[in-house]
């Protein structure tokens, strides 16, 4: 850096300067034992070649041209490093899946109100998709808390985000629980039950989670953690996979009409006893075509995306069992 960034600015020049430039405009003398460096550094004055301790005033305006050149030049600089920023960042994405630990990746919510809090935030500004697991028995709850659970989902749905909660089944029979889950599924929401649906949890796309308290003995019983480790987050959200794949859709529960035909049921009593889907065909006189299509149909009527998880459904349908 020169001297003229260093002494340019106009902070830098000091009382004993401005009258030392006074004095020097005016044809006379610095005062006695004044060190003039600083005013030549900056273009103020410089020394007379003909006239040995005296000193030539120069215009001021061309030394603050000179300092607002310097100031310049020094934000450019910074213009040009933050520019770097955004690119430095994209490089994460290339840091994150090669790194053996995540640094900090957890916080600890001390009690319900700021769970609540800070589970509304994070679901408020969700982009994909909200998954939660309630596991307990159904219990009566503040109504305004339920309203605001309501407009929480809607909004949510109203922005393209998939939202798929999980319930224990006994909530089927509690009548608040199933007003609320049909206004939810009204909506849009998908809801499934099952009677052990593994532990309360939430998951907001793919990056937070939200579990309850077994770290910290004596806290309050309904504080938790927000994790947001990557590794966590996402063994979490192929755990909740796991468990919505066992359970049941919410509609079906308690219905007596089978959601399949005939043909399907026969399809899979025929796949459940170890004929491929090749075989089955000649088995019930049906074309192969004609056999994908109607596992197909049966996976779209019960929401499943997989056969495997469809022939999971019949193993533990009481349909299933029904029509063997």
């Amino acid at each position: 850096m020169s001297e003229l960034d260093r002494a340019g600015s106009p902070e830098s020049l000091t009382q004993h300067d401005i009258q030392a430039y006074r004095l020097i405009a005016e044809t006379q003398q610095p005062p006695a034992g004044y060190d003039v460096t600083r005013l030549v550094a900056m273009r103020l004055v410089d020394p007379d070649p003909y006239a040995p301790g005296r000193y030539i005033p120069h215009d001021p305006r061309a030394a603050a041209q000179s300092v607002t050149a310097a100031a310049l030049r020094g934000l450019s600089d910074i213009v040009q490093r933050l520019n770097q920023v955004p690119a430095l960042e994209r490089l994460a994405d290339d840091f994150d899946p090669h790194r053996l630990y995540g640094g900090p990746g957890s916080e600890f919510l001390a009690s319900a109100p700021q769970m609540n809090a800070r589970v509304g935030e994070v679901c408020a500004a969700a982009a994909t998709e909200l998954c939660s697991v309630q596991p307990s028995e159904p219990a009566d709850r503040d109504p305004a808390i339920l309203r605001l659970g309501v407009e929480r989902t809607r909004s949510a749905l109203l922005r393209g985000v998939q939202v798929r909660s999980l319930y224990h089944r006994s909530a089927h029979e509690h009548a608040q629980t199933r007003d609320y889950v049909s206004a939810m599924t009204d909506d849009g929401a998908e809801v499934r039950a099952s009677n052990t649906p593994g532990p309360r949890l939430v998951i907001v796309d793919r990056q937070h989670l939200f579990i309850d308290n077994h770290v910290i003995d004596g806290a309050e019983g309904n504080s938790g953690w927000h994790v947001f480790d990557r590794a966590v987050v996402t063994w979490a959200r192929s755990l909740f996979d796991l468990f919505w794949n066992m359970a049941v859709r919410w509609q079906d529960i308690g219905v007596n009409v089978s959601p399949l035909s005939e043909r399907q049921w026969r399809i899979l009593r025929e796949l459940s006893a170890g004929y491929t889907q090749e075989q089955v065909g000649p088995r019930i006189k049906l074309s192969r075509r004609a056999v994908d299509k109607e596992i197909a149909a049966a996976r779209e009527a019960l929401s499943f995306r997989t056969t495997f998880q469809l022939m999971a459904w019949y193993g533990r349908s009481r349909g299933g069992q029904a029509g063997a």
